[in-house]
């Protein structure tokens, strides 16, 4: 039997258009036949997805048509509306139905599903992925749902932060969150030494926004900012955890900065426990730093954050060094007692503990910011 005979068969055997005797011999053909089986169980699918597309296509030329109307009897007056406004007056008008539409669509699609499951004999695991699709489909229908909610208030967020004014800064360094319940950042007290002016951090969006300096240690090297911008959005718990004791010897490292205009990832290992000439603040590091790396978070393959690299050796390539996490703790402690409210508190447990390297940094980069001023 060739396969156009046979999709002819199937529809009729789909629409009950077979005899009695004819359905017996085609269904007595399949059960013989795995092959043809399984055409049919394609060619079932196949004429499942003609009629949702015919479907979709009639509800596009209703609404299409309907809003013709509309047009033509003067109560929607495109010349005087913009996009937004015909997209929520087509919304509140057709809502209930494109709802109907996509609740079809789900009912047609699980009726498909659940006749190869009759005709196949295959077990409920085999449909799962073809459900995962259906709630990805109504995820999908809810966020347009959200997004149309969110025009409708005035509150399209993503315009106003792309209208904000970007500051032309007279430095670039790095910083990172410690604090994310108050948008609280470590960087370097050398890099606040040059901002007199304004302050801001850009993430690895390009989105700035305004921050202000609350705490500055000259002697570690640290300065906390606060990040103040109303349309700065909070972020999940910080990732690394703050190491309270000095790094091993050896320890295998990672750094993520901004000696340029994008987030730039580099790795070493701890070559000393004391930084420039015996300085017990600092540690040293065998890594490269550029410009810019100031500020930036050292992280051990345990996910916990061993230092926040200072500076490089003039006269030595590759040496870089960083203060000590545990200072860190020193700086948040004096920080809290001059911060009448929003105090500053921050975790040694590392959430990246016992995950890859390329994990690592997916989760950490939302966390570090470029630092800018004037």
């Amino acid at each position: 039997m060739d396969e156009i005979t046979l999709i002819a068969l199937t529809e009729k055997y789909l629409n009950n258009q077979l005899t009695t005797d004819e359905k017996a011999e085609f269904e007595a053909l399949r059960n013989s036949n795995q092959e043809i089986d399984q055409l049919v169980v394609q060619n079932l699918f196949f004429l499942n997805q003609l009629e949702a597309f015919n479907k979709k296509k009639k509800l596009r030329k209703s609404i299409s048509e309907t809003f013709s109307k509309l047009v033509s009897e003067g109560v929607i007056k495109p010349s005087q509306t913009n996009s937004e406004t015909t997209i929520i007056q087509l919304w509140s008008k057709y809502k209930k139905t494109i709802a109907v539409a996509a609740s079809i669509a789900a009912i047609v699609s699980l009726i498909s599903v659940g006749l190869v499951s009759i005709f196949t004999g295959s077990k409920n695991n085999n449909i799962k992925p073809l459900v995962e699709k259906l709630r990805e489909q109504d995820y999908k229908y809810k966020n347009l749902e959200q997004k149309i909610d969110k025009i409708k208030a005035g509150s399209n967020t993503d315009d106003t932060k792309q209208n904000k004014p970007i500051l032309e800064s007279k430095f670039r360094a790095t910083g990172f969150l410690i604090d994310v319940n108050n948008n609280y950042l470590i960087t370097n007290a050398h890099v606040l030494d040059e901002a007199t002016h304004n302050i801001v951090v850009e993430n690895n969006k390009g989105e700035q926004f305004t921050a202000k300096s609350v705490y500055i240690n000259s002697e570690f090297d640290l300065a906390i900012i606060k990040i103040i911008d109303k349309d700065f959005s909070k972020l999940p718990p910080v990732p690394y955890g703050i190491r309270k004791s000095n790094a091993d010897l050896g320890d295998a490292i990672f750094m993520l900065g901004f000696p340029k205009q994008e987030i730039v990832y580099g790795e070493g290992y701890i070559s000393a426990k004391n930084g420039y000439q015996m300085d017990s603040v600092f540690c040293q590091l065998s890594t490269m730093a550029n410009e810019g790396n100031s500020g930036s978070p050292v992280i051990n393959k345990n996910g916990e954050l061993i230092g926040v690299i200072s500076s490089r050796e003039a006269n030595a390539e590759g040496v870089v060094f960083a203060t000590k996490s545990k200072n860190i703790y020193k700086a948040v402690s004096e920080a809290n007692e001059k911060l009448e409210e929003d105090k500053i508190k921050i975790t040694s447990n590392p959430i990246l503990r016992k995950t890859d390297r390329v994990t690592q940094i997916k989760k950490v980069q939302d966390y570090v910011f470029m630092i800018k001023g004037n």
